[in-house]
Parts: C-alpha cells; sequence; structure tokens
C-alpha cells in the first residue's frame, strides 16, 4: 500500500492556490486517480494538482506549497521507471502549458524554453535552423524537456550527442525555500565571487563548494568513468575548471528544485546517414563485438536487440515489417552512420565492414541508407519497453532493473553474469536490448509482485544485482534515474561517505525534504509502495464482454497500460485525439487506464472508491472517442474503446441512459423504419422548429445537421436484379450491406457491386436485413449487440458454412465484424468464421481479381482520410495498392481521428472537441486541396465530418471514386 499525506491541512491549501495561483488546481478524485502513478512499479496518490499556465504561476504554487509545508513533485511526461514521477505531494504538471521556445539563437547553437515542452516539439521548431536537442530517448514524442533534465536522460543519440547533463549550459530554478536564480558553470573565482555576495544564492554556493572540498578524493574514486553513470547526483560536476551547478541540478529527479526555464545546448541536424544491421549468435556476442566497432568508427548510435525481443514482435504482430529487415542471427547490432550526404555516410558504413572482414553480401549482414527503411528498423529497437509489458509464453514483466550500464569493453561479460543471475533468480529469461554502444542495458523481468515471496524475491534480485554492476565498475542507472527502484541501493554502488554527501547536497537545496521526497536521498524502500505489492486485492467483476487477449479479465486488462505515455504525442498517428486537442492526463489513454485501476480498488487508498458507477472514470471516458488508435499504437496494446463499451455497459446497467444511447444507439432501427416514408423524415429534419425539438429530445449538438436518408436502400434493389450467385458458388462474394451504406448512401454499394463484378466475381446479399451491432456497442448496451449480432449469424449461416468472402464497406462495422465480434461473442463457431471471411472490399479484389484485372483508371490527384479503425484493425495496405493502380497519386494524410466518430461528434457537449480533431490535420488539409483533387474517405463519420466543415467539398469511398464509371451499367 502507498504511503500517503494526510488531508488535516488540504482545504486550505487548495483554497489558496485556487485564490493565487494561475492555472488549474485540481484535487478531485479523477484528477489524483490519474498520476497517481507513473511508468514505473510505484504508485503514491497525490495530495492535488496544480496545472500552471505560466512559470511565474508554477513558482508561485510552490510558494504556497511552502506556507503549508506541502511536499511538491514537479511533472512533465510522466514516463519516469524509477518512480520519480509518483509522489504523495502536490504534482505540479508543467506539460499542458508552459511549453513554449522563449528565444532560439543559430549562431551560438543555443535556446531558452520552458519545462513543459515535448522533445519533438522542440525539434520541429528547431528544423527551420537545421538544429535540434542531441539526446533522443525512445519517448522524444512526449517526454519534456523538463522532465528530461530531472531524469538526465540519454537515449540512442547520446552516443553521439552525449546526455542531458551534456547538453544544458543554464537553468533557471525555484527552490522550495523561494531562492530563484539563474545557475551555470562558475570557475573558480567567480564562484568565490558569488559566495562573498551574500543572500541565499551565496550560502547555496558555499555549502556546495564545501561538499566540493570534503568529499573530491572519494568522487574520484567512487564515480564510474563510464559513458552512462546516471546514477545518484553529478557531484563530479563540481570537480575541475568549472564548478558546474547546471550540472549537478540534471538527474536530481525534482528532489534539489523546480526548473523553470533552460538553456539548451544544440547540434546540427545530421543531413544524411545508413544503417548497417549485424547479426550475431547471442546477445553477449554482440556486446563483445561492440569495443571493436568502435574503435574502427564514430556512429551516431549503436543499439542492440535479442532473439527474445524478435519473438514477442512476431507473436504480437507488432514491428513486422521491421524483423524482416533483419539479417540472419539471434541477436543484433544496429550501427548507424551520419555524414554531410548520402555518401559519406555510406562511406562510414563501407569503411567499417572493411575493418571487421565483413561484405554486404554476408548473410549476417544488412545495409540501408533509405531514411524510412532506417527508422522502421529502429522502431523494433523503440518497442522494446511496450512489447516485453505483456509478453507471449511468459508471465507479465516489469521495469526495476532496467537501465543498468557498464563500460562497453565489458559488456559481454556482464550480460553472462546477468544472465546467470536470473537463472539462479529463477526468472525466466527475458528480452535483452539496449544502447550498446555505451554499455546500457534494457530489459523488464517477470517479477512476481503480487505475492509477499515474489516481492522478497524482487528485493533480493535488485540487491544482487546491484553488487554485480558495481562489481563491473558500473552504474545502477544507464538513463532511466533512480527515483525509488534504485535510490534505497546507491549506497551498494557509491559507498556511505559519497550517500552522505548526497544527503548533505539535498540538504543545501532543500532543508526541509519537500521537494520529491523519499527519492534519491532518505529514499523509500525499493519494495514499498508498489502498484501491485502483497496487499494488491482488486476486484474481479463479471463483464460482459468475453476480454479473451486477457485471459478473460477486465482486471487484468486494466494493467495493460506501461506508463510510457505515446498516447500523450502531440502529433503524428491516431492515438489519442481527444489528448492531443484537450492537452488533459485524464483524456489520454493512460490517463484512462490508470483510473480504470484505480476503479478496481486494488489499494484501500483508491481516490475512485465508487466501483462502476464512478462519474470521475464516466467523465474521463467521455471524451474518449473510440477511435481504437490505441489497439494499434500503444505499444502495450490498451485497447480504451472496448473497455469504454464495458464501463457504458456496467456505468448505466438497469439506470436511465443518456438520450443519445437511445437515438444514436438504436440508429439501426430508426433507419430501418425511416425507410418507409424517408422524404417525409428528411424534411421532418429539415425543418427548423422540428429539427431543433428533436435535437434536443435525441441529445444531439444543435450544430449538427443529421444526414439525410435515402430514398432507395442497396440491398432491396440489388435483390431484384435477378438470380444471384448462391452460397459456395464458385467467384460469389456476398457484400454486406451496412446500416450507414444501405440507409444514407446506398451509391457505395452499387459502386462496389460493379467494381467486383467487373473484376469477375459475383455479388450477392442478405436476403434479410443485417447489423452488426456497433452502435449499441460503442453505447455499452452491449447484451442488445450480442442479439443483433447473433440474428445477423444466423442470417449469414448458409454462406458462412459455405465459407464464401464477405466484403465490407464501412470501417467501423468491418472492425467490428473482424475484432470486435471477438469480445461480443469470444466462443461463437460462427463468429469465428465471419472473422475468418471477412475482408474489406478493397483486399477481396487483391485477393480474388484476376490477375489481368486493372481498376478503371481514375487518375488526378487524392488526399486520404484514412479511417481510425483501418489504421488500428483492418490495416490499409490493400486500398493502397488499389489506388496506386486506379493511377492515382495519392495523399494519403496523417490526420488522425477525424473527431466525429460515429456518435460521438453528434452528442450534446462534444461538438467543440471534435471539431478540433478535424481542424488539427483534416479540415485544413480538405481546404488547401485544388478543386480537382478527390477527397476520399471510406468511413462514413470521415465524410460527414468533412461535409460540416467543409460543405463546398464532395469527400467519396473508394468505391465510389473507382466504381462510378461502371453504374451505367447497372
Amino acid at each position: 500500500m502507498s504511503r500517503n499525506a494526510t488531508s488535516q491541512s488540504a482545504d486550505g491549501l487548495l483554497a489558496d492556490l485556487r485564490r493565487e495561483v494561475d492555472g488549474e488546481v485540481r484535487f478531485d478524485p479523477g484528477t489524483r486517480g490519474a498520476y497517481s502513478t507513473d511508468a514505473s512499479n510505484y504508485r503514491q496518490v497525490p495530495i492535488g494538482v496544480v496545472v500552471p499556465r505560466t512559470v511565474v504561476a508554477g513558482a508561485r504554487a510552490i510558494e504556497i506549497c511552502a506556507r503549508h509545508r506541502a511536499p511538491v513533485l514537479s511533472r512533465g511526461g510522466g514516463t519516469s521507471l524509477g518512480g520519480q514521477g509518483t509522489n504523495a505531494a502536490v504534482v505540479l504538471d508543467w506539460s499542458k502549458y508552459c511549453n513554449r521556445v522563449v528565444s532560439v539563437s543559430p549562431k551560438n547553437r543555443t535556446c531558452v524554453v520552458e519545462p513543459g515542452i515535448a522533445l519533438d516539439d522542440l525539434n520541429r521548431h528547431l528544423a527551420e535552423h537545421a538544429l535540434q536537442f542531441g539526446p533522443r530517448p525512445s519517448t522524444h514524442g512526449q517526454c519534456t524537456i523538463g522532465g528530461m533534465i530531472g531524469n538526465n536522460s540519454c537515449g540512442a543519440s547520446a552516443q553521439l550527442h552525449g546526455k542531458t547533463a551534456d547538453n544544458v549550459s543554464r537553468l533557471e530554478i525555484v527552490t522550495y525555500g523561494g531562492l530563484r536564480a539563474w545557475l551555470g558553470r562558475l570557475d573558480e573565482a567567480e564562484l568565490t565571487e558569488r559566495i562573498e555576495f551574500g543572500g541565499q544564492l551565496s550560502d547555496l554556493c558555499r555549502r556546495l563548494r564545501e561538499v566540493r572540498d570534503r568529499y573530491q578524493d572519494e568522487i574520484r574514486r567512487r564515480f564510474p568513468d563510464i559513458p552512462r553513470r546516471v546514477s545518484g547526483y553529478n557531484l563530479d560536476s563540481l570537480l575541475g575548471d568549472d564548478f558546474d551547478l547546471a550540472g549537478l541540478l540534471v538527474g536530481s529527479e525534482g528532489t534539489l528544485a523546480t526548473v523553470l526555464h533552460a538553456e539548451l545546448d544544440l547540434v546540427p541536424v545530421v543531413p544524411a546517414k545508413a544503417m548497417l544491421a549485424l547479426g550475431y549468435d547471442d546477445i553477449a556476442a554482440a556486446a563483445d563485438a561492440v569495443p571493436r566497432i568502435l574503435a574502427h568508427c564514430r556512429p551516431v548510435q549503436v543499439e542492440a536487440i535479442d532473439d527474445e525481443l524478435v519473438h514477442f514482435m512476431r507473436e504480437q504482430g507488432q514491428h513486422l515489417g521491421s524483423v524482416a529487415m533483419l539479417p540472419r542471427g539471434r541477436s543484433w547490432l544496429l550501427v548507424q552512420f551520419g555524414g554531410d550526404s548520402t555518401e559519406s555516410a555510406d562511406r562510414q558504413l563501407a569503411e567499417l565492414l572493411r575493418a571487421l572482414g565483413k561484405s554486404t553480401s554476408d548473410g549476417d549482414v544488412a545495409v540501408s541508407d533509405d531514411p524510412e527503411q532506417e527508422q522502421r528498423m529502429l522502431n523494433a529497437r523503440e518497442a522494446g519497453l511496450g512489447v516485453t509489458a505483456n509478453p507471449p509464453d511468459m508471465p507479465e514483466s516489469w521495469e526495476g532493473w532496467e537501465d543498468s550500464a557498464v563500460a562497453p569493453e565489458v559488456l559481454g561479460d556482464y550480460l553472462r553474469d546477468l544472465l546467470g543471475l536470473f537463472d539462479e533468480y529463477g526468472y525466466e529469461r527475458p528480452a535483452l536490448y539496449g544502447h550498446f554502444g555505451h554499455g546500457c542495458v534494457h530489459v523488464r523481468i517477470p517479477f512476481r509482485l503480487k505475492t509477499a515471496r515474489g516481492v522478497e524475491t524482487f528485493r533480493d534480485f535488485v540487491r544482487s544485482a546491484a553488487d554485480l554492476v558495481t562489481a563491473h565498475g558500473g552504474s545502477l542507472s544507464g538513463e532511466h534515474g533512480d527515483g525509488q527502484a534504485r535510490g534505497e541501493l546507491l549506497e551498494r554502488m557509491f559507498g556511505p561517505r559519497i550517500v552522505t554527501a548526497f544527503a548533505e547536497v539535498k540538504a543545501a537545496f532543500d532543508p526541509a525534504d519537500r521537494m520529491n521526497p523519499g527519492k534519491v536521498v532518505a529514499p523509500h524502500r525499493v519494495d514499498e509502495d508498489l502498484r501491485l505489492g502483497a496487499d494488491y486485492r482488486p476486484s474481479t467483476p463479471r463483464t460482459f464482454l468475453g476480454f479473451p487477449d486477457d485471459g478473460g479479465s477486465f482486471t487484468r486488462a486494466a494493467q495493460r497500460c506501461v506508463g510510457v505515455g505515446n498516447c500523450r504525442r502531440s502529433t503524428g498517428g491516431v492515438m489519442c485525439p481527444s489528448y492531443m486537442v484537450t492537452r488533459e492526463e485524464e483524456h489520454s489513454t493512460r490517463g484512462r487506464a490508470r483510473l480504470l485501476f484505480e476503479m478496481l480498488h486494488g489499494h484501500a487508498d483508491s481516490p475512485v472508491q465508487d466501483g462502476w458507477r464512478s462519474t470521475a472514470v464516466r467523465d474521463a471516458l467521455d471524451l474518449c472517442l473510440a477511435c481504437k488508435g490505441c489497439k494499434s499504437d500503444c505499444p502495450a496494446g490498451v485497447d480504451m474503446a472496448t473497455y469504454k463499451a464495458e464501463f457504458l455497459a456496467q456505468h448505466y446497467r438497469h439506470r436511465i441512459r443518456p438520450r443519445t444511447h437511445y437515438s444514436l444507439g438504436w440508429l439501426p432501427v430508426f433507419a430501418q423504419l425511416a425507410r418507409h416514408a424517408p422524404g417525409a423524415v428528411n424534411l421532418a429534419m429539415r425543418t427548423p422548429v422540428i429539427a431543433d425539438l428533436g435535437k434536443r429530445l435525441a441529445g444531439i449538438a444543435p450544430e449538427r445537421t443529421p444526414p439525410p436518408f435515402a430514398h432507395r436502400g442497396f440491398r432491396q434493389e440489388w435483390q431484384r436484379r435477378g438470380p444471384a450467385p448462391a452460397p459456395g458458388d464458385r467467384n460469389a462474394v456476398l457484400l454486406w450491406p451496412d446500416t450507414f451504406t444501405e440507409h444514407f448512401e446506398p451509391r457505395i454499394a452499387r459502386s462496389a457491386a460493379a467494381l467486383l463484378e467487373d473484376a469477375g466475381l459475383r455479388v450477392a446479399v442478405p436476403d434479410d436485413p443485417v447489423c452488426c451491432g456497433l452502435t449499441w456497442f460503442s453505447t455499452g448496451q452491449l447484451n442488445t449487440a450480442k442479439r443483433v449480432l447473433q440474428g445477423s449469424l444466423r442470417t449469414l449461416r448458409p454462406w458462412l458454412e459455405a465459407g464464401t468472402p464477405i466484403a465490407g464497406l464501412e470501417p467501423s462495422c468491418s472492425a467490428l465484424l473482424r475484432s470486435g465480434s471477438r469480445e461480443l461473442l469470444p466462443d461463437d463457431e460462427d463468429a469465428r468464421r465471419l472473422r475468418d471471411q471477412f475482408a474489406t472490399f478493397a483486399e477481396v479484389l487483391q485477393a480474388r481479381a484476376p490477375e489481368g484485372w486493372r481498376p478503371p483508371q481514375v487518375g488526378g490527384r487524392a488526399i486520404v482520410q484514412q479511417h481510425c479503425h483501418q489504421h488500428a484493425v483492418l490495416g490499409f495496405d490493400a486500398d493502397a495498392q488499389l489506388l496506386d493502380r486506379a493511377g492515382l497519386d495519392a495523399d494519403v494524410l496523417d490526420s488522425g481521428c477525424c473527431g466525429l466518430a460515429g456518435d460521438f461528434g453528434f452528442e450534446r457537449g462534444h461538438h467543440e472537441v471534435s471539431m478540433a480533431c478535424a481542424e488539427r490535420v483534416l479540415l485544413p488539409a480538405v481546404r488547401s486541396a485544388s478543386q480537382d483533387t478527390a477527397v476520399v474517405a471510406d468511413g462514413f463519420s470521415c465524410r460527414e465530418q468533412i461535409r460540416h466543415g467543409e460543405p463546398e467539398r464532395a469527400p467519396v469511398h473508394l468505391a465510389e471514386l473507382l466504381g462510378s464509371r461502371l453504374l451505367d451499367d447497372y
């Protein structure tokens, strides 16, 4: 159970913060639950969270906390793996507002930034100057500069550019005692002058000089001379010609002071790169090869992955393209070179191969100078944390000894000893990978953290591992920092005198021990405050859905999130659209997963006490668009759309639901009724008084206009054409007439049928109406969704028994049939057959059209909005191939979710977020496209959103774009 602060003065603290701080002050259960852990094994429920709008407001919040003696934790991306990002404190989240680039000096290659800016956002800002901040952790899309300073982050690029400490010039800080100052490097004369000047800063400098003078010999003796010593305070930065106060603060994990601004040293962007992949018999042999490689070149990075990591990726279907690019071997080194030109990078690669006696024709060698291919190779390495979290054929794996480091010269021997230590403690062989050019090893270990014996073994193991890495002259941490995971072990590495020196530094900055207490100095034990632990006993509720990938357990599904925070990226991919526009932790996949974890009440101190009835969880899930982006983009495979459906089913069980659950959730039924008089219904929906009243009653946003019903559906029209193929007939394909296509845009189905028949296939449609149950699924009416899907399966039974391929047109319905049906009906054989036989219409054409067939040659340009469910579940390769074969110059937008997302954008209260999602990329791209550029969007929601945002444009389904020319024959 975590140690939590008492709330004796919480009300007064809350009142003062709200009155005096320009920011968002939140002490509510939902916020506290979302911030209760980071990416580590540890959990401490915060007192509350402050989101300052300015750095001045942040400093003011610290002053108020000091007045109340409340501890403070500064937090950026919240991706810390050592527990330094969680505490029973007032959390300052700098990432939402304090993320400005204050200034850039291209001439001096420096910039000044606020602490909350994410690394990728900073580097995008610097791109016009061909500059970048050198260190690049694998969490570069979401880690903040403040967090990188706190942890002394590195990443693969540190091979060339060094650690964060090597790239920070000055820091503006504020201490708990109120000192606010810029700190940097001082020579001895400047240090003496500063001490003689008087005041708080002078006293601080005097005490730090005393620490240096008292312990300098011990520092030189006990600090390992290796590239990746990140553990402990950087006392060595006080030695030598410069008394580097900024260097001391980097890596101090917010335990000494809070950073308000940082002046960073920048490096030029490397114009061209080349990648060399080398295969080895095992991971230790790969490590043995590193010193020889480094003796012959100065690479940008030297990364390693082993066969176990590759096995995990294959079993989970992740990064298969990356894996396919690897040469022969059971472990691999990825050596990247940089130069002013491709020729320069290629020349360095060739020189290393010659020095190693290798050739590009060798089976254990692969090379590339194509940036996209190189990134695909590196994606496999960057995915390590996620794919090792829930590995196949192994228990759950955890951090805790995930980034030890030694000199590259002894790395192979260290790995052999570490593998022996795994065997000694009975741990299954985990995957090993890391930054081998700097001797840094990453691993997640199958610790048993839910039993007393397992926790005791975990504690004994990390103590033994600390002794092992110290014996090899290494560091407990090579880039993730100490926090609680390694704070207790520092004495084993540095000895008691250096640990005493750490305590004296802490006392100089923070004598009250209120800045992120319990980390680094006077640390909590490594086996305290565990997110799981021997006292973890969550509820195990009966569920509507099957959760087959989690052993049928919602509880296990809610534990999937490992906190890596890919869902907190500001751009790129699909996950997570609500976070991209609100910048709220509770609106990220991670924040929601944390709340579901707390809701299950595994610990008595959980801030979420009302289980499935929780309004905090409901509100956090309210802005989940159910885009399923997390299902593919989250490295841990979190599927928040499915979790939301289960939560809604439980939350509203035997209760009155929101109005949209009845209106939009039952849309297929209303659509069937409307087909008897579509003209009258459409007229009513466009008559102002009636339409306004109807939208209010239905819970629909007043800004939205419902789409008109078609005057004639596709299914009955097609059945009137005459004899249709029977189940099992040669070249037969059954076209699935989903609700949206059938009742709103049947022209798409006609176009698809024309294309399929043009390709020599015979098209049939079901005898009776069918529905996948999507609208009931997304609104959490899961029993109804099951009944609807079971009814459709009965209608399809002859086709399922015959093995006839079934083609889908609407991506959201197709995704439910291919994936969601497994959650709804995990043990139903007909549902399994449907999943096996179902394909998108583009996939059917790709697989079953005769070899010589070509689609109509449309030509011209197109911008393509890929539906979220195509991205997450269905894939887009067949569509991309079809676009290319039709002669289209297609630009597939990296626009993420359109924002309408089925019923989401129609629901009252969602319009602002819905349109903000569309305005990120999609609608600006539509506006900038010329009038002769086709706008392609297979999703009904995507097309509706485009029509709503840009009424003058007419988006089309791919089938409509290609098949419309054939309709004259139908």
